[in-house]
C-alpha cells in the first residue's frame, strides 16, 4: 500500500492539519467520558473543566518537552528557540508546526498536575483521579497514534510481510520532494512521485515499513474498553490505584512491544543500547503499574 495523504483538509485560507483534528477528538471524548464518571461520582462538572483544562496543557506542553529532552537534545540545546515555536530557523526559516511530541513526556506532566489538582481543586486522593483518568487516556492514545499514521511519522521499521505500507512523505521530505520533481508545490510534487509514471524510479525507492502507528491504535482499543469495563461493571474503582496500574501495565507493555518494529527515534538508547528509548522510558512505568496492581487493596477517604 503506498501512504500519501495530503498534509490536511484546506478550508479557503486555513488548512485543517489531520493530526490536530485528532487531538480535538480526543479531548473532546475524553471530557464526554470525564462528564459520565463525575455526574455518576456526583461531582460538580465546574471541577471537570478545571481538569480538561490543566490536561490539555499539561498534555501538550509535557509531550513537547519530553520529545525536547528525551529524543532531540543535541539539537535543540543548540536551536532552543525551536523548542515552543512552531518554526525551524536552520539550514533557512520554515514554519514545520510542532513535529515532535512524546508520550512518556506527557505522562509525566499529566502526572504532576493531577497531584496539584487533587490537592487544591477536588479534595480527593490522587489515586481516585487518576482511576479516572486513564480512561479517557487510554481512549485518546486511539486517534493521536491515527494523527501520527497521517503525517506519515512514527514508523516501523523497513519490513517484506503484507502489512507493509510505503510511507512517501516519510522517505521524502517536502523540500526534497521539490528538489527532486522540480515542482514547486509540495503537495504536487508529493502526488506527481506517486502518479506521474516519469517519477516511477522516485516511488521504487520508499520502502515498505511496519505501520507501527496502526498497531499501537489498535491495541490501545483494547486498553480502552478493558479500563472501561473495570470502571463500570466491576468494584475496581473501589481499591484506589488499581485501575491506574492496571493502566500503566497494559498502555506500556504494548508501547514496549510495538518498539521492537519501530524506528529509531534516537536518544538515550545511543548509550544504554539493547531496547530503544521508547522502551527504556516505557519500563519504570510499568514497574509502577505492578505495584500499585498488588498494593490496592483499602479505599482511602475523601479528604476535608
Amino acid at each position: 500500500m503506498i501512504w500519501n495523504p495530503s498534509e490536511g483538509m484546506h478550508l479557503g485560507f486555513f488548512t485543517l492539519r489531520i493530526y490536530s483534528l485528532m487531538f480535538v477528538v480526543a479531548f473532546a471524548l475524553g471530557y464526554y467520558i470525564m462528564k459520565k464518571i463525575f455526574i455518576k461520582e456526583n461531582e460538580g462538572l465546574e471541577k471537570l473543566d478545571t481538569l480538561f483544562i490543566w490536561t490539555v496543557l499539561a498534555t501538550l506542553l509535557g509531550a513537547r518537552l519530553g520529545h525536547v529532552f528525551f529524543y532531540q537534545w543535541e539539537y535543540f540545546r543548540n536551536n532552543p528557540l525551536e523548542i515552543l515555536l512552531p518554526f525551524r530557523f536552520q539550514p533557512q526559516f520554515e514554519f514545520t508546526g510542532f513535529q515532535g511530541l512524546a508520550s512518556h513526556g506527557a505522562a509525566i506532566a499529566i502526572l504532576v498536575t493531577i497531584y496539584f489538582y487533587s490537592k487544591n481543586i477536588i479534595k480527593r486522593p490522587m489515586l481516585w483521579v487518576l482511576d479516572r483518568v486513564v480512561i479517557p487516556v487510554a481512549c485518546g492514545a486511539i486517534f493521536v497514534r491515527i494523527g501520527n499514521f497521517f503525517n506519515s511519522e512514527i514508523v516501523g521499521t523497513v519490513t517484506h510481510s503484507k502489512f507493509g505500507i510505503r510511507f512517501v512523505r516519510d522517505y521524502f521530505s517536502a523540500q526534497d520532494a521539490v528538489i527532486k520533481t522540480h515542482i514547486q508545490d509540495s503537495e504536487s510534487a508529493y502526488s506527481a512521485i506517486v502518479h506521474d509514471p516519469k517519477f516511477a524510479d522516485l516511488l521504487a525507492q520508499v520502502p515498505a515499513k511496519h505501520p507501527a502507528q496502526l498497531y499501537e491504535s489498535i491495541s490501545y482499543i483494547f486498553v480502552f474498553f478493558i479500563l472501561f469495563y473495570l470502571y463500570w461493571k466491576t468494584n475496581a474503582k473501589e481499591k484506589h490505584g488499581l485501575i491506574f496500574g492496571v493502566f500503566l501495565i497494559l498502555l506500556w507493555t504494548v508501547r514496549f512491544v510495538v518498539e521492537f518494529v519501530k524506528e529509531s527515534q534516537g536518544g538515550i538508547e545511543e548509550s544504554l543500547g539493547l531496547f530503544s528509548t521508547g522502551q527504556w522510558l516505557s519500563i519504570p512505568f510499568i514497574l509502577v503499574g505492578l505495584y500499585f496492581l498488588f498494593m490496592a487493596e483499602k479505599p482511602l477517604k475523601k479528604e476535608d
